[in-house]
């Protein structure tokens, strides 16, 4: 018996790589699901039977989507509340699309989708299509209605761009697992010291509460002052847990593919720090404390076992 796929059972088969390819875009997982819904709309409105490759139409569909999309969240981002940092996700979470390769690794790690932010969007988008998917300057430039030329000037221009601007070094799970339990043994020490060695001399530490959670937005700058900052982060105080709703449970693990340390109150995710290494330490660390960004991130946390639980509670 032959079994042919109905047009929702084709859309349904490419969901995952829509989402993926447009949450590197925009930088966030709730957008990223809106995204790939509004191209099934768009899908579904349209004679499919005369669209010759499928893939190929739904890739356009959704990243001009997203294109116009980044245009007004730019716009937005002018008066956002504190410091925008892009939406955090868990090891694990099928958005983070293919990780076959370093550069695909790369193309998700939270440092390059803070990089991403100063890219043009057209830029934006050659740089993910390229780096994250393998696709040929040719398609690229139908996807995007420019010249095959003008598509690898602008990879080569982002690509640059990105590189100019990363400090971090690929490292695998066991290592990123170390390096966090390496950092919350100094943070939770009481001592600036051993905080101080672990980090770069212009280390820096920012967060995004979204005018939802308190969160510092000027970037804490130096490694004496963000060391200074994180022992007091994790130290435990009932004013935290008033702000938290409860004690949180602090845990090692990864978000992006990089080392990340989760804090949760019965069950919700609290906040996640993203730490950027270096050859030389830890030279940033991200707080995501925003609610709304850490709605996925929960989810995902409900349905994952956290091995030997929490290293530190505050």
């Amino acid at each position: 018996m032959v079994l042919i796929m109905s047009d929702v059972d084709r859309f349904e088969a490419a969901r995952p790589r829509l989402e993926a390819i447009a949450y590197r875009l925009l930088g966030s997982a709730s957008e990223a699901e809106d995204a790939a819904q509004e191209t099934f709309l768009r899908w579904q409105a349209a004679d499919v039977e005369r669209i010759e490759v499928p893939e190929a139409w739904l890739t356009k569909v959704l990243t001009n989507y997203c294109l116009n999309q980044l245009t007004s969240a730019r716009a937005q981002r002018e008066t956002y509340v504190g410091q925008w940092l892009p939406e955090p996700l868990l090891a694990g979470d099928p958005m983070l699309g293919p990780a076959d390769t370093a550069e695909q690794r790369d193309s998700v790690s939270y440092a390059v989708l803070v990089l991403l932010e100063r890219l043009s969007s057209n830029e934006r988008a050659v740089y993910v299509l390229r780096e994250a998917f393998d696709y040929p300057h040719r398609e690229i430039a139908e996807i995007l209605d420019i010249t095959e030329a003008a598509s690898q000037q602008i990879y080569h221009r982002a690509k640059k761009h990105v590189a100019d601007g990363k400090a971090r070094t690929e490292i695998d799970e066991a290592t990123a697992q170390r390096i966090v339990e390496e950092f919350l043994a100094a943070a939770t020490s009481g001592r600036t010291e051993p905080l101080v060695r672990l980090l770069t001399e212009d280390a820096f530490s920012v967060g995004d509460g979204g005018g939802k959670v308190p969160a510092r937005a000027k970037a804490f700058e130096g490694a004496l002052a963000v060391a200074t900052f994180m022992r007091g982060l994790f130290k435990p105080s009932k004013a935290k847990r008033n702000i938290l709703g409860g004690a949180a449970e602090i845990y090692a693990t990864t978000a992006n593919g990089g080392p990340a340390i989760v804090a949760v109150v019965d069950g919700r995710v609290v906040g996640i720090t993203c730490l950027e290494v270096g050859p030389e330490g830890i030279v940033a660390l991200r707080n995501q404390v925003n609610p709304d960004k850490l709605t996925r991130a929960t989810e995902l946390w409900a349905a994952t076992d956290h091995g030997k639980g929490p290293i530190h509670t505050l």
